[in-house]
């Protein structure tokens, strides 16, 4: 879901009731170990909450949300029978958050159910190019002051998504090994930055000109199609198995949780394209140093096409088990490569790693509410390794040679640290501060939100 910052203070005068926000990609598990020095929380609990925060990839954001969750009679805590969220945002760079979502853990016995229905709009979305390196990234052309400037959305275009989904998943092995099953449908609208929308009410220095942006000069090129410039429909069936031994779903300190999903989608609409397919391979781990204090976590991913050609605006879309509207794109930004630009590293098909130590160094109560602080150091890295088909000519000529890079690509490396608050164990506030190790993936990324990247 969004990235965000919630206002404390508003929180905790909900009166015994708690926030919940799910994890960025989160999935199923079932029973959990309640650490020391924790309330147990039981029944219906409640949330209308302001969402205020900050991110590099998306600017400012503003809105609420509505949350309820049961805990049941608190046997199952930190975990819940079933939850409702429902959210309202916008940001200041253009993005559009309207969302309902729906998890039950205990309304089936054996069976998660997750439904969202989602309508997400970016004026201003990333676009970098294909394939990492290849694409080469020249901030000069959205820098006004510099002689190369061409337009501040010269990296962007506007996107409008439709998603609704439903997923299932059960046990195989207890619950720890499960099967998963899911339909979904999205409907992408794809053009060029409104540049009149944008301009109201800007600063006559902060407003942007009309001129053609990378975006339409890939059309032009033919790297974009013309039958997916504008988007179009997808239906899909998504099928996988899940591996989970977390301790804890939200804020875990050991256990592995694995998952294999592969996305089928066959040509039912006339708007589509063509049938595709592709497949993500994730591997995290938790490693407990110090017991309910110090611990070590990575994630290792794959992602890739493996049947048919997956359009253009899709590629930077992250499958996981269950999805939420912070795991679209990637790779680069708040929830794969922080620091990095988002969507700087597309392609067919891609790797990527994260590693950090988490650190909580202190523990309280305040109204009847469980806080935890802690804090992260982090490395995460990324690379195309199936690359999105960029012929290196253009009718036989030459690409113009401050667009392109053939054969450059290599690893993306980036590292940084943060700051965490922890509510009953659901419910955490991250900041993270993100650098690169190379302006080719922009200079730093800061992100307030919510949940643990993994």
């Amino acid at each position: 879901m969004k990235i965000v910052v919630t206002i404390l203070s508003f929180t905790f005068l909900t009166l015994q009731t708690q926030a919940f926000y799910p994890a960025s990609d989160s999935t199923a598990r079932d029973s959990t170990k309640v650490r020391k020095e924790e309330k147990i929380k039981k029944g219906l609990n409640f949330g209308i909450l302001p969402i205020i925060g900050y991110s590099s990839d998306i600017g400012f954001i503003y809105g609420a949300s509505v949350s309820m969750y049961n805990y049941g009679d608190g046997t199952i805590y930190p975990d819940y029978k079933y939850m409702l969220y429902v959210e309202y945002s916008r940001s200041t760079k253009g993005q559009g958050t309207t969302q309902v979502f729906f998890d039950s853990k205990g309304l089936i016995p054996g069976i998660r159910i997750t439904s969202d229905v989602s309508y997400l709009t970016e004026l201003k979305l990333d676009f970098y190019g294909f394939n990492g390196y290849d694409a080469i990234y020249n901030r000069a052309f959205k820098e006004k002051e510099n002689s190369d400037y061409i337009s501040k959305a010269f990296y962007n275009y506007q996107r409008k998504f439709l998603r609704i989904t439903a997923d299932a998943d059960g046990n195989i092995l207890g619950n720890k090994l499960r099967w998963h099953v899911g339909l979904g449908y999205f409907k992408f609208d794809i053009n060029t930055v409104d540049v009149d929308k944008y301009n109201k009410g800007q600063k006559e220095e902060d407003k942007i000109k009309k001129t053609d942006l990378l975006y339409e000069k890939y059309i032009e090129w033919g790297i974009i199609r013309e039958d997916e410039k504008n988007g179009g429909d997808m239906p899909y069936l998504k099928i996988g198995l899940t591996f989970d031994t977390r301790d804890n779903e939200n804020d875990p300190m050991k256990g592995v949780w694995d998952e294999v999903m592969l996305q089928i989608t066959p040509k039912l609409f006339p708007a589509q394209q063509s049938s595709f397919s592709r497949i993500s391979v994730i591997h995290r781990q938790y490693l407990p140093i110090i017991m309910d204090r110090f611990s070590f976590a990575y994630r290792l991913a794959y992602q890739g096409t493996f049947s048919g050609r997956t359009p253009f605006y899709l590629e930077p879309y992250m499958i996981t088990a269950v999805s939420f509207a912070t795991t679209i794109d990637g790779l680069g930004g708040a929830k794969t490569l922080r620091g990095i630009l988002r969507n700087r590293v597309v392609g067919d098909g891609v790797v990527y790693g994260n590693a950090e130590f988490r650190y909580i160094f202190l523990k309280t109560v305040i109204w009847k509410q469980n806080i935890f602080l802690s804090l992260n150091a982090f490395g995460d890295a990324g690379r195309v390794v199936q690359e999105y088909s960029v012929s290196e000519t253009l009718n036989g000529q030459s690409y113009p040679t401050n667009y392109f890079d053939f054969g450059a690509e290599k690893f993306h490396f980036s590292y940084g640290g943060g700051f965490n608050l922890i509510m009953n164990r659901n419910f955490i506030i991250s900041t993270d501060f993100g650098f690169t190790t190379d302006k080719r993936d922009g200079n730093f990324g800061f992100y307030a939100g919510i949940g643990y990247l993994f």
